[in-house]
This record gives structure tokens, sequence and C-alpha cells, in this order.
């Protein structure tokens, strides 16, 4: 009789393990349309040099061979690396204090949330001008604030190191508040009788904070580690507004770098370098979220 029954229960399992396959599908057709053709399509591009308009000539690596010889590409790769490690680093670790101060209560606690976060929402490009306007060499409201408390700014446009500290602080600024939302989510999740627990058996804050806290915190912290690498390295906007690349090609990223490679008529060139910043954002998305499983 069992061996009935389960013989019964098999083809209804089966057809329920089917209809699960068939509801999957539009999400495999939305993903190989949106993700799957388009970088099949842009490796097959960055294998010619297509101007665009006219016909495509497969050319095999030399796009790749090139990227590898110019010097403002390799300039490019520095800019692009410095500022996702800066904005990376900074942007955890001010969205981390800021989600631990947010987290407790106090009168005014949502108004000072939403003074934090506000600048997420407006578009990186306007911030860029806005910041520009207030820091304009020579012009710039900050500028001459600073220079009558006689603290100089100088043509910070003018040097690479005082230009991309601007760049990064501007970056952290704008987004410390995006990353402080998913920390405070994650320490909502901590539940009290553990901490409770731990200051019970004599656990100081410093104590609580890196053997309870911090912890409990990783899948938030790859949430962000992952999301802030992904956007810093792709950086397009803040720079474009605020500097656009220069002094010079000091300052500019690999995105605007493929911009104006694409614009002047080598569409196919810049599709190696897309590929190119793919699998360089890829690389370190990877390490970052084998590390923290690691941790887990």
């Amino acid at each position: 009789m069992q061996s009935k029954a389960a013989a019964a229960r098999a083809p209804r399992l089966s057809l329920r393990r089917d209809r699960t396959q068939f509801m999957s599908l539009p999400a495999l057709l939305l993903f190989s349309l949106f993700f799957i053709y388009p970088l099949l399509s842009g490796i097959g591009m960055s294998l010619t040099d297509w101007d665009g308009m006219g016909t495509a000539t497969f050319v095999g690596l030399d796009n790749f061979k090139r990227f590898f010889q110019d010097a403002r590409a390799m300039g490019d790769i520095r800019t692009t690396l410095i500022f996702a490690a800066g904005s990376a680093i900074l942007l955890n670790l001010m969205g981390l204090v800021y989600a631990l101060l947010m987290e407790r209560p106090f009168r005014g606690r949502s108004t000072a949330r939403v003074v934090i976060y506000l600048p997420a929402i407006i578009s990186p490009l306007i911030m860029g001008y806005i910041w520009y306007f207030l820091l304009q060499p020579g012009r710039g409201f900050l500028y001459y604030a600073l220079a009558r408390f006689q603290i100089p700014l100088g043509n910070w446009m003018g040097d690479y190191a005082t230009t991309m500290t601007v760049l990064i602080l501007v970056n952290v600024w704008q987004y410390a508040g995006m990353t402080m939302i998913i920390y405070l989510a994650g320490l909502n999740n901590i539940s009290a009788d553990l901490r409770e627990a731990a200051v019970i058996d004599g656990a100081g804050p410093w104590q609580l904070f890196t053997r309870v806290t911090l912890p409990l915190l990783m899948p938030a912290i790859r949430i962000n580690v992952v999301t802030n690498i992904i956007g810093s390295l792709s950086v397009f906007d803040i720079i474009m507004s605020l500097t656009e690349g220069g002094p010079g090609y000091a300052t500019e990223s690999l995105s605007i770098y493929i911009m104006r490679m694409c614009y002047g008529s080598r569409t196919g060139y810049s599709t190696a370098v897309a590929m190119i910043l793919f699998f360089i954002i890829l690389m370190p998305v990877l390490i970052s979220m084998r590390l923290t499983r690691a941790s887990d």
C-alpha cells in the first residue's frame, strides 16, 4: 500500500517541479535579454574597429592591446581605483557611524535621518554642479568663507591630490545616507536580548560592538561593500560636473574615457574598454563577497 501511495505521489511532485521551472522561465528570458545578449554582443563588438556607422572589421585583440599601451588609459585606471577605494572605505565608515548614532532614540531623530539621506535622492550631476559653484576657485561661496577664516583653499582644481580628495568627500557626503539606511536595517534586525545578555555577562561597549553587533551586521556590510564598489568604480556624474576629468585628463575616470572614445567614432575600442571595466568591477566584488562570507 505504501509503495502504491508513493508511486501516486511521484507524478504530482514531478508536475509541481515542472510548474516551478516553467514559472522561472520569464525571469530567465529577461535575464538573457538584458544581460546575456548585451554581454555577448559587447564581446563581439570589442573585437572590431567599428566606428558606430560603417561596416565593422574584425581586429581580434588589438583594441585590448591598444588600451594597455595608452598612458592616458592607465592613468584613468589609477584614478578610478583611488576614487573607488577612498569612497568605499569612507562610505562604510560614515554610514556605520551615522547608523549607530541614529539608532539611539533622541528628539528630532526622524528629521536627522531625513537630512542625512536627502542628498542621495538628488542627481549626482546636479550635486556636482552645486559643489562646483560652492568651491569654485576665486568665485565660490565656500572659497570666500574659508578665506575669511584664514583657511586657504587655494586652487584645489590645480592639484591632483586635492582634487581627488574633494571628489571623494563630495561623493561620500552625498551617499553616506544611503549606506546608513542599510546599516540601520541590519541593526534593527539584531535582537535586543542578545545585547542585554552580553551586557549581563560583563561585555563593555567595545566588546559589545566587536563581538555581537559587528558579526551580526555582516549581511548589511556585504551589501554596502558590493554596492559601493560597483557605484564608485563606474563613477561618471560627479567627476564630469566638478572637474570634467581635469586638470588635463588627471581625474578622468574609465566611464568618462569610454564615453569620449565612443563619441570619437571609436565604438569598437570603447566597447573593449567597457569589457575591461566590467571585469575590473567584477573582481573586487567577488573578492569582497568571498571574504564577508568567510567571516560569517
